[in-house]
């Protein structure tokens, strides 16, 4: 029987929290964290993304979801492969 002290624990967030920009030659990145909990969510984030956003060239992004990540997915958006979306999910799983 594992102590209290010795469970496993994360951290999640629990509100859309601040946005980040970064700009580098002429582009502009902005990231965003939204606490989500089914694929519906993310669909309903991602058109309210588009909407806000609607002159972007892409919308990159990563989320997982489940008690073992089981359901996951990471887009470039036209970007250069695995140039976006993979690194954004590889910061989700550190």
């Amino acid at each position: 029987m594992q102590e209290e002290s010795q469970r496993d624990t994360y951290k999640t967030i629990t509100r859309t929290s601040a946005e980040s920009l970064f700009k580098d030659r002429g582009s502009k990145f902005i990231g965003q964290a939204h606490p989500v909990r089914t694929e519906e969510e993310i669909e309903e984030v991602l058109t309210s993304l588009h909407q806000q956003h609607n002159k972007a060239s892409h919308i990159c992004y990563a989320w997982q979801l489940g008690k073992n990540y089981e359901h996951y997915r990471a887009n470039d958006d036209g970007e250069p492969g695995n140039s976006a979306g993979p690194p954004i999910y590889g910061q989700l799983q550190s």
